[in-house]
């Protein structure tokens, strides 16, 4: 909630990467940072491009700890700190608490210290892929295609879709390490929002018994959760005549979805298929309400480490 409602003035890239850095330090965790050109050389395009328009470079942060030989947990956050839109501008009332597109960042990192602290059974990674998405002669364009750590080629459709390619990349790296399980959370669709609210976060994955897992974790701690089916058959709605497929789809429906499915086609390698939930949360309480103040808020956290506890505790 602090991070999330901190204005992103004093919650920008390097300040994000510092709360980190920060949580790390008190986990005796290993820490690392990827941060500008130096993506390009180590292969993560796409964050590069998202981020390379702002004052601040875009930058991988990446926190490590547990026994080495235990199964492994990827924590993957979208850190957004501050979106215009880019070129395609958000309107001024779109734009108003975009302070908040980093809370899928903040999700992740409070989820790994909760797990750091209990010293759960798991070999923990915390993924964030943190950049701010400005406009400015540098700014990546609608029409560019842009490679990807993956190897696939994405149009860009739209520069307001943005968090979809930075979390492609940290979840093809995430990936890289043949974890157990993935689990990502981003202030990822406003269609999310306008289909189930503010308080109801839609949860997507194609693993019937993880699905399961959370959906009874949400009613046991009043956490809620809504899932959303990864549908297959709007895939080629995101088909692209230039690239391997485009940042949006064709329809102006089930938005939510196609992000979920933006993302399903960067989680895993050749050699492995880690199971995989997305959460689109909005880390927003519009208003005051019991327990919850207006401002920052944790969504499917509560719900999250239940199914963690029973599964590595």
């Amino acid at each position: 909630r602090d991070m999330v409602n901190t204005p992103a003035q004093d919650m920008g890239p390097a300040a994000i990467e510092a709360e980190a850095e920060a949580v790390a330090g008190e986990l005796g965790a290993r820490f690392e940072t990827i941060v500008g050109d130096d993506l390009l050389t180590q292969n993560f395009p796409m964050i590069h491009a998202v981020g390379r328009a702002a004052a601040e470079p875009p930058r991988l942060v990446r926190i490590s700890f547990g026994p080495p030989s235990g199964p492994r947990l990827a924590l993957v956050g979208k850190g957004v700190s501050f979106d215009s839109g880019g070129l395609d501008l958000k309107p001024s009332a779109g734009m108003r608490i975009m302070k908040k597109d980093m809370g899928g960042a903040a999700h992740a990192l409070a989820l790994g210290e909760m797990v750091g602290r209990a010293g759960l059974n798991v070999a923990c990674d915390v993924w964030l892929a943190v950049v701010e998405n400005a406009v400015s002669a540098s700014a990546f364009r609608p029409g560019d295609v842009l490679k990807s750590r993956k190897g696939l080629t994405v149009e860009v459709d739209n520069t307001d879709a943005e968090g979809r390619l930075i979390l492609g990349d940290a979840l093809t790296r995430a990936s890289e390490e043949r974890p157990d399980l993935i689990l990502d959370y981003a202030t990822l669709t406003g269609a999310a929002r306008t289909a189930l609210g503010p308080d109801l976060p839609p949860m997507m994955t194609d693993h019937e018994e993880l699905a399961e897992a959370f959906l009874t974790a949400s009613k046991t701690v009043h956490d809620p959760l809504w899932r959303l089916p990864l549908w297959s058959a709007y895939d080629s709605e995101m088909d692209s005549p230039i690239a391997d497929l485009k940042n949006t789809g064709d329809a102006a429906f089930a938005g939510a979805i196609y992000g979920g499915l933006f993302l399903r086609r960067f989680v895993g390698t050749a050699a492995h298929t880690p199971t995989w939930a997305h959460f689109d949360v909005y880390a927003w309480q519009p208003k005051d309400k019991p327990g919850k103040p207006a401002g920052g808020e944790a969504h499917a956290l509560r719900a999250s480490w239940e199914v963690l506890k029973a599964r590595f505790g």
